[in-house]
């Protein structure tokens, strides 16, 4: 496998990087197995101080590598610029957090003293994706670290500049060497690392398929493993909807990040008194959608990442609109140098078809009409996936019925799905299983050890320094 940026406005290559050859890949492992005996001692004062001071670098440096992700995988820049910044706000609230998540917690068990303590695990493998290059690694990186546990990145072949970047970016925030490295390694290389008995967790961002067999084989070898997978969220309007409000939350919930987003709404469901109009306005707004030159401010739909990805969408296209789907909007490969993809939009698709049960990782919308409130949750949950979901109405009992019924790991009411590193994020079904994010993240790689004294008429053991940031 090569690891190279192409550049998806135009298809060239810019930059190839060799692999690292298995003596290289052994060192960084040795490294990350040593490191971890003393890192993990170390003051969560210090990791802390460290931490703060890689999310100032990311925040002063915001546009340089806002620049490489453009570069790299197409997003608009003013968003990959975002994306940074949101990084560092994950860095800032770990460092601020992480010794409160850390604490003992006494639980009472009289006449016994018993208290629970977390301690780190040891080196943590992450398997990125491209499609947020900076925000997937630093979501997983900054508790994790924090936590006193070492990182072995396995990032996504088409960003290795990003890989790389984020390294060094921790290296240049004051972490010793081996806390955090990458690996730029094929497939069969992650498998190698994943039956390493120096890998204690795994944890995976990416496709369903990819989930299934990273999560088998670290269940082979009894590892934890978290599990981001992907989605296909519905966003649901009803008649007590700000229909206004909601359509252009919607156009933009679907060319996030042109299109390609776990937690990007892909199917829209109106029910039946206004279906018609917001189709209407869905349409209209998605045709004034600005597609060109991610490093344009005015552009919101660039390039899609990889050739691969482009016409593996175009080809669901074309068989969801063989199957039955209506095709309203787009819907035609460019020729010509890049790759690019229109915003389209496809209605009604028949029950097994692509844009039915599929995830579609591109700017393509598909609208269903539904009878009712009730009908639209039966259309929201019928699918594989349950990462986000979005629910539009100023109705307090439908908020409710649909808080209730929705399968997802996050919904939300009136707004648009996010992530955001004060609440935990993950999904249900062919989603994934485990959380990012918040406390619930950060407990992922941790040793949760339940620890019983039974002479109560002794102080317990005081934490020393050291021993609180274990």
């Amino acid at each position: 496998m090569s690891f190279a940026t192409v550049d998806p406005t135009t298809g060239r290559t810019l930059r190839t990087f060799p692999p690292h050859t298995p003596d290289e890949v052994e060192a960084r492992l040795r490294r990350a197995e040593e490191t971890f005996r003393t890192f993990r001692h170390t003051p969560l004062a210090e990791r802390a101080g460290w931490m703060k001071r890689a999310g100032e670098l990311l925040e002063t440096e915001a546009d340089a590598y806002g620049r490489m992700m453009t570069q790299e995988m197409g997003k608009p820049l003013e968003a990959a610029r975002a994306e940074a910044r949101k990084c560092a706000t994950a860095c800032h609230y770990y460092a601020r957090n992480a010794e409160r998540f850390l604490a003992d917690e006494p639980v009472d068990t009289a006449p016994d003293q018993s208290f629970v303590r977390y301690q780190p695990l040891g080196p943590v493998l992450a398997i990125m994706p491209w499609n947020f290059p900076f925000w997937q690694v630093v979501r997983f990186a900054a508790p994790a670290l924090m936590a006193g546990n070492v990182g072995l990145l396995k990032h996504a072949h088409n960003v290795p500049q990003c890989a790389l970047a984020l390294e060094e970016l921790f290296l240049r925030a004051g972490f010793p060497q081996g806390v955090f490295q990458t690996l730029l390694v094929d497939v069969a290389g992650v498998r190698r690392l994943i039956e390493d008995p120096r890998i204690r967790a795994v944890t995976l961002t990416g496709s369903e398929g990819a989930g299934r067999d990273v999560g088998q084989r670290a269940g082979g070898q009894l590892k934890k493993v978290v599990l981001e997978l992907g989605g296909s969220d519905p966003f649901v309007v009803l008649p007590g909807a700000d229909l206004d409000a909601a359509v252009e939350t919607a156009v933009k919930a679907r060319l996030i990040n042109n299109g390609q987003s776990c937690i990007a709404a892909k199917r829209f469901i109106a029910t039946e008194p206004i279906y018609e109009e917001f189709e209407r306005r869905f349409l209209e707004r998605m045709r004034r959608a600005v597609v060109g030159d991610p490093l344009e401010a005015k552009t919101e739909v660039g390039p899609l990442a990889l050739e691969s990805i482009r016409d593996g969408l175009h080809q669901q296209v074309e068989r969801s609109v063989a199957a039955g789907a209506k095709l309203l909007l787009g819907g035609l490969k460019p020729s010509g140098p890049g790759f690019w993809y229109p915003p389209t939009v496809l209605a009604q698709p028949p029950p097994g078809s692509p844009a039915y049960m599929e995830e579609m990782f591109g700017p393509v919308a598909v609208l269903f009409r539904a009878k009712d409130a009730r009908d639209a949750l039966r259309i929201a949950n019928d699918s594989p996936y349950g990462l986000g979901a979005s629910v539009w109405t100023r109705d307090e009992a439908e908020q409710r019925f649909f808080i209730d019924g929705l399968e997802a790991g996050t919904v939300a009411v009136n707004g648009m799905v996010a992530s955001d590193p004060r609440l935990p994020f993950g999904g249900v079904k062919a989603s994934g299983h485990g959380r990012e994010l918040a406390r619930h993240g950060l407990l992922e790689f941790l040793n949760i050890k339940t620890v019983r004294i039974s002479n109560p008429s002794a102080p317990a053991p005081a934490r020393t320094q050291a021993q609180a940031s274990e």
